[in-house]
């Protein structure tokens, strides 16, 4: 099934990465692809110590999509198109029972990954594939496609007030 967390709600990463534990838990083998995260994002310590779970690989530096020049933005996208293409195969051709694109939606949103070829994979996969995809403003047909959406909607946060992200909360 498709399951699409999304919102501007704090939230979205952890929900995925608590989905991927259950699913290892219970013996599943999960593919954890993250965009627009480094390798110092803390779920990434849990879930490497956890049996059946991959995880594709961060940059050890990464812009904020703001903060990028053009130039940036053109290279980070080739990044994540060859990490999309290389998760999409391996996820196809070895036995992953789910498979989570963490900010999806906003790398596409950014114009760094093709709705298309998103969407394409989501159509095509397996039945027995969870997909699972977070991010902010995801395209309609994502959630048309989707059997479970959860919406994160933010009420209040600390960044409003100037509180900078916090390790161990915000990554």
């Amino acid at each position: 099934m498709i399951h699409v967390y999304y919102g501007d709600g704090k939230g979205k990463t952890t929900a995925a990465a608590g989905l991927a534990a259950r699913a290892s838990g219970s013996g599943m083998s999960v593919m954890f692809v993250q965009f627009l995260k480094t390798e110092f994002s803390g779920e990434r310590e849990a879930l490497r110590a956890m049996q059946n779970i991959t995880l594709t690989t961060c940059p050890l530096d990464l812009k904020f999509t703001f903060d990028m020049t053009e130039q940036e933005k053109q290279q980070t996208a080739v990044m994540f198109r060859k990490l999309f293409d290389s998760s999409a195969s391996t996820a196809l051709s070895s036995r992953y029972d789910m498979i989570v694109f963490d900010e999806v939606f906003d790398v596409i949103n950014e114009n760094m990954l093709a709705e298309s070829v998103v969407f394409e994979f989501i159509a095509n996969a397996p039945k027995n594939l969870e997909i699972v995809m977070t991010g902010h403003n995801p395209p309609q047909r994502f959630i048309n496609a989707a059997d479970y959406v959860t919406e994160f909607k933010k009420v209040k946060h600390p960044f409003d007030k100037g509180v900078s992200a916090r390790k161990g909360i915000e990554y």
